[in-house]
């Protein structure tokens, strides 16, 4: 009977090492063994409670599944660095890939298409990156295989496994970073805050400003306008344009889109020691705004380590797995400091990378 007892508590602990791995405080690159990640509770709410995890990957899955994964768009550094994690890993494993983009956050319909082919399609599983959290109440067909929700909220109670980070949490960290530069550098003074946003009611948008919000509540900083627009650099020039006739922000906050176009505006304008630029997330122009002090602050949500990790536990859960919940990076601050722009392997995808749509295994890829 002892004997018995210890082979079935070395099975659960030999489980739980191959799941996640043991807990680990520091960060880590794409060679280590592991991967630094979170796990969230309670699933797909707003205000969660993390538990850091040592998560061990797979090396090889059991056979070459097919895995269909659907995004908004690959229009700029986020969803092109989650691409990246998704090919990477496919070819580690050997699966197969096949990546469909709707093109933007407001083609629904093709979104909703592009599902209904995949479920009908020979694929195993299906990882949805939805282009709004409310895509499933519109999709009356049954789910006959895996949907994993990718990076964007997806609200439905048929879906149990989302791969990516708290949105409102990356307001939160974005406007806690605003609120203590403020009380510093201009103690007892009013400080104006401009938020140029992504599209409204879609993708995270909703969710960092009511972090910012919360984060700001009773602060110093008053939001003085907000602005809502799809990720296009042209667009957020435009707004821009129109902010700087009304009036002059202390801050200006904004998608890396927005900030990218922000730099060069503030140039032209003269403004670039007068107006301080933060990003919501990282992309290599941000990147470089940090390094040359043109942007004070952005989050970093590692999105190449999320698309390695979407594969993974994927096919994980295809091979047996349970359902992972809320499952991703820890949220890293990154600033002019020379100590938080190091170890970028899981944050962007090489310099010299271009979108591909499919993985094959043992096969060249091709952008289609």
């Amino acid at each position: 009977m002892m004997r018995k007892y210890w082979q079935q508590l070395l099975s659960l602990a030999m489980f739980t090492l191959a799941t996640f791995g043991l807990v680990f405080s520091g960060y880590a690159t794409s060679e280590t063994l592991t991967w630094p990640l979170e796990q969230r509770t309670p699933f797909n709410v707003k205000i969660q409670q993390s538990q850091t995890l040592n998560y061990l990957p797979l090396t090889k899955a059991q056979k070459p599944w097919r895995i269909c994964a659907l995004v908004p768009h690959l229009k700029d550094a986020y969803w092109i660095g989650i691409d990246y994690g998704l090919i990477q890993h496919a070819k580690t494993l050997g699966v197969s890939l096949d990546l469909f983009e709707a093109g933007s956050y407001y083609h629904k319909d093709k979104q909703l298409a592009q599902l209904q082919s995949c479920m009908q399609g020979d694929y195993d599983a299906i990882l949805l990156g939805s282009v709004s959290p409310d895509l499933l109440a519109q999709f009356t067909t049954q789910l006959t295989k895996p949907v994993l929700a990718l990076v964007n909220k997806l609200n439905s109670d048929r879906v149990q496994t989302h791969i990516g980070v708290n949105w409102y949490q990356m307001g939160l960290l974005a406007g806690n970073f605003i609120k203590a530069d403020a009380a510093s550098q201009h103690p007892h003074q009013t400080a104006n805050l401009a938020l140029l946003a992504g599209p409204e009611n879609v993708g995270g948008t909703d969710l960092v400003e009511q972090g910012i919000r919360q984060a700001l509540e009773g602060s110093q900083v008053k939001i003085s306008a907000i602005q809502h627009a799809d990720n296009n650099r042209n667009l957020y020039r435009d707004q821009l344009q129109i902010l700087l006739k009304a009036q002059q922000p202390d801050y200006i906050l904004g998608s890396a889109v927005a900030i990218e176009a922000a730099i060069s505006t503030l140039k032209q304008k003269g403004l670039s020691n007068r107006v301080k630029l933060v990003s919501s997330y990282l992309s290599p122009a941000i990147l470089r705004g940090l390094k040359r002090e043109k942007v004070i602050y952005s989050n970093d949500d590692l999105v190449v380590l999320q698309g390695k990790l979407a594969i993974d536990v994927t096919v994980k859960q295809l091979e047996g797995a349970k359902a992972f919940g809320d499952i991703g990076p820890a949220i890293i601050k990154r600033t002019s400091s020379s100590n938080t722009l190091s170890q970028l392997d899981f944050s962007l995808a090489e310099a010299d990378f271009y979108p591909l749509y499919q993985v094959r295994p043992n096969s060249i890829n091709r952008p289609l």
